[in-house]
């Protein structure tokens, strides 16, 4: 019995598979015109895509073959002459009025693995029912157009760096720098942020794990606790020379849309805790306006936060598209999601990094208060303490998982450790609400036998409860 590749499918961001098994040149290029083509069905007269690439191995040279598969097929490429975050090829698709963008990254995995996230012209991820035409595609051969398209190279990053530069005071953020009252460290796990900081506010950033390394150092390039310690040693290393600044650990994923950050007392922070700031920061330093959305799985400190600023709220499943598509009907002042991506509808509907790091330097300056500090201080004027955690348990097969999904959707919990069920939404998995205030969401993976399973209690011990619970109950 021969190899045989996974088929191509896309998940909630793309079409991810390990290079040279799944993901190979040959489907690359027949994957890019179609996308393309799908694309144009919003816009029958455009020809223009973009197309750029990551800092993973042989991106820039999955990105040509796209580009060529592109120009053969009629359309009209501006590639990129280097590596940037994704979200500055949704901005370079919205700005330069193109069908749209194919992004040559595979995000956060692990290093075996590429991928291909489209990106519409409005300058965020397709919906599903993009995703799904382009798949339905996939034994199409299209007829080849008499006149070939062209292949323009274009810097990715001048007119994004602009255009973040113009939403935050720079002046201000760099003159905190200069005088020594913000201590910035920012660890890019060798991904696509390298630079980034520095090119926005036009000096020196203290940057680890900057150069290119396709292996990651090892690890995957998600900006867990776990996958950052040199952060952690370089944060509490400063901190001994200077204990006045105001000092900040931010960490990016390896396309450059998630984010998190350690505060100035060593603490992973990682969006559960920045959503709230980036709400209160917006809000009230900045006057904005807007309605605040969260994934499921984020903490209940949000909606406290947004009760307290009168701000409206609404919850969706798991995954950034759900929050993109309300960006484009809706005025959004913070869509944000627990695993690392926040946008904003000062910017396009898409999750950008970056942007965030520059809010949180903002809040920090603006402030005069340390993230903890400013994290703390929302704490008590709601009344709200939590913590929180998640892990992922393996099942032994589909069936299993398939059966447990069956069970829980026919014979709903009505307790869990010990304490009662007093709610249940299951808008995506199951999200169980305790007589303790505390809560237990089981997700379950499309494509593999997992179970993701995520709890906020006031307090470690609580949440470690409910999770160790699920993990002997359905382990």
């Amino acid at each position: 019995m021969g190899f045989q590749a996974n088929p191509i499918k896309f998940g909630t961001d793309g079409w991810r598979g390990v290079i040279a098994a799944d993901f190979t040149m040959e489907r690359v290029a027949k994957l890019a015109p179609l996308c393309a083509k799908v694309l144009q069905e919003d816009n029958p007269h455009g020809k223009l895509m973009v197309v750029g690439f990551d800092r993973r191995f042989l991106a820039e040279d999955f990105a040509l073959v796209a580009s060529q598969a592109l120009q053969e097929y009629g359309y009209d490429v501006l590639l990129a002459d280097s590596y940037a975050p994704t979200p500055a090829f949704s901005w370079a698709a919205y700005s330069q009025n193109a069908l749209g963008a194919l992004v040559l990254t595979a995000s956060h995995n692990p290093a075996q693995y590429l991928g291909l996230k489209v990106k519409g012209g409005f300058g965020g991820s397709v919906s599903g029912d993009v995703t799904s035409k382009i798949e339905a595609l996939l034994d199409t051969d299209l007829p080849k157009p008499t006149e070939v398209g062209t292949i323009t190279k274009f810097d990715p990053w001048d007119s994004y760096t602009k255009q973040l530069a113009s939403l935050v005071d720079v002046s201000a953020i760099v003159e905190g720098i200069s005088a020594g009252k913000l201590d910035v460290i920012v660890d890019v796990m060798h991904g696509a942020a390298s630079t980034g900081l520095g090119r926005i506010l036009g000096c020196n950033i203290n940057e680890i794990n900057s150069q290119r390394d396709p292996l990651f150092g090892g690890n995957a390039p998600e900006p867990l606790a776990r996958y950052i310690p040199e952060l952690f040693r370089e944060v509490k290393e400063r901190g001994k020379n200077d204990s006045d600044a105001l000092r900040v650990g931010l960490v990016f994923d390896g396309d450059c849309d998630r984010i998190a950050a350690v505060d100035s007392e060593g603490n992973y922070c990682s969006t559960q805790i920045l959503i709230p700031i980036f709400i209160e920061h917006l809000s009230q330093r900045r006057g904005l306006k807007g309605e605040i959305i969260k994934t499921v799985s984020g903490s209940d400190l949000i909606p406290k936060v947004a009760d307290l600023f009168d701000i409206p709220l609404s919850e969706t499943p798991i995954g950034y598209k759900y929050i993109a598509e309300k960006m484009l009907t809706t005025q959004v002042l913070v869509g944000g999601e627990e695993s690392g991506g926040v946008g904003y509808s000062t910017h396009i509907p898409e999750r950008d990094a970056l942007l965030s790091a520059l809010y949180v330097l903002e809040a920090m300056v603006k402030s005069g208060k340390g993230i903890g500090e400013l994290y703390g201080d929302l704490q008590k004027k709601t009344n709200f303490v939590s913590q929180y955690d998640r892990i992922d348990l393996t099942l032994g097969s589909m069936e299993q998982k398939n059966q447990l999904q069956a069970t829980l959707a026919s014979k709903p919990l009505e307790e869990i450790a010990g304490k009662k069920v007093i709610d249940c939404l299951a808008i995506d998995g199951y999200k169980y609400r305790l007589e303790d205030e505390s809560w237990l969401l089981i997700r379950f993976s499309g494509t593999e036998p997992l179970l993701r399973l995520y709890s906020e209690g006031n307090s470690l011990k609580t949440v470690h409860e409910n999770l160790n619970w699920a993990k002997v109950e359905f382990g």
